[in-house]
């Protein structure tokens, strides 16, 4: 599907599975329930037989498409490349518009206020000095310090006028979630990738990428797609950067054929960063590999050289490929599942090596759900949740 394509037919998408079950190992629905019509080979066949005429329009089927983290793992380890994630993203859009699930009236507000990036920052100014100033006590608020008024695209203007790299120039995916609550990641990209010399822009048009309208079900994911298409088409630049993995997948799927869309993190990798110095010795980073990175955009991992750069000890966490239970909203659409698939894949930090400890990944969702593992009681010594640029970033106090 390429960036100017309609989806292919769903009836031709869902004749491709061939039922072979390697799909079943990977899932974590079915990992958790042993209910075969919560996998994808189970769901596929239910929705098939649906588009098909020989199943009547089912709650259950319904249902299990709900239950569906999204993670993706079970593309690569399909043999007859099952374009799974295009078919789910039509099938909840079908479910949704026949009514068959409804979103709940807070997530269709969030996506409403999303795909507005005005309104959104606005209205997110409160959570912004709350988290600032280190009174944000909601369980997904992971700490920092964003700057309450200033923009990222403002901030990489300044450091632009100031630093004037000469390299490769590349547009920075900015978010909505990420810009509206926890721009200081953005910031730490902005100032990693001009320590690397990279030109960074900022397409001030740019919009949501989509994804969480794509997750939901709803109608806006196409109009989305096209003014990102407009924005960052006529931002001059050589490649398209996210520093979020469900935001960057999302981002490819509607630059494709257009522009390049790299993770930024490969990106840097590529270049080899600038090491840091100088950290503790019994310190400890965990990595953790988001979904839509490994599994959506099919980046193997993040590279070694970015890792030993951060000047850390570290190491990849048990089942790091396997998914945390975000999903993009599905930490609160289905917060019982998700909250049994955290449960069980962070245990490792109760025994784990490292003082101070820290569980690093590179989406700012996979973040929320990590750090709410202490409020769900699952991990009972302090840790901390870290963007792997953050480790990367030469002013890590820097106050704004």
């Amino acid at each position: 599907m390429t960036g100017t394509s309609p989806h292919r037919p769903l009836p031709e998408l869902l004749t491709s599975c061939v039922h072979c079950g390697f799909c079943l190992e990977v899932c974590p629905t079915f990992q958790a329930s042993g209910d075969e019509n919560n996998s994808p080979r189970g769901r596929l066949r239910l929705w098939r037989e649906e588009s098909e005429g020989q199943l009547a329009p089912d709650p259950w089927t319904a249902s299990y498409t709900g239950d569906c983290v999204g993670c993706l793992a079970c593309e690569p380890a399909c043999p007859a490349n099952v374009p799974y994630g295009e078919i789910l993203e039509q099938v909840r859009h079908e479910h949704v518009k026949a009514g068959r699930s409804s979103p709940r009236l807070m997530l269709r507000a969030a996506a409403w206020l999303a795909a507005r990036p005005s309104l959104f920052s606005g209205v997110m100014l409160p959570v912004r000095w709350l988290r600032r100033w280190r009174l944000a006590r909601h369980r997904m608020l992971f700490p920092g310090q964003p700057a309450v008024a200033l923009s990222t695209a403002e901030y990489a203007r300044k450091l632009m006028a100031r630093h004037k790299p000469s390299g490769p120039r590349a547009a920075l995916l900015t978010g909505c979630l990420m810009d509206a609550v926890f721009r200081e990641i953005n910031f730490a990209t902005v100032r990693v990738l001009i320590e690397n010399n990279v030109q960074v822009v900022i397409p001030e048009a740019q919009g949501c990428c989509g994804a969480m309208h794509e997750h939901l079900g709803l109608d806006d994911v196409e109009r989305l797609r096209e003014g990102n298409r407009e924005s960052f088409r006529s931002a001059g630049v050589d490649v398209v950067l996210a520093n979020s993995a469900g935001c960057g997948l999302a981002t490819r799927r509607a630059l494709d054929g257009l522009l390049p869309v790299r993770d930024v993190l490969d990106f840097l990798g590529e270049i080899g960063p600038v090491r840091r110095t100088g950290r503790p010795e019994a310190a400890r980073v965990w990595l953790d590999l988001p979904c839509h990175l490994v599994h959506g955009q099919r980046v193997p991992g993040i590279p070694t050289a970015v890792m030993e750069a951060t000047g850390y000890r570290w190491q990849l966490a048990p089942g790091t490929r396997d998914c945390c239970g975000s999903g993009g909203v599905y930490n609160l659409q289905r917060p019982d599942a998700a909250r049994e698939i955290l449960r069980k894949k962070s245990a490792f930090l109760n025994d784990a090596p490292g003082e101070p400890l820290i569980l690093a990944t590179s989406n700012h969702v996979c973040m929320m759900q990590w750090h709410s593992a202490s409020a769900g009681g699952f991990v009972s010594r302090p840790f901390s949740v870290r963007h792997v640029i953050q480790l990367l970033d030469p002013e890590p106090t820097c106050e704004i």
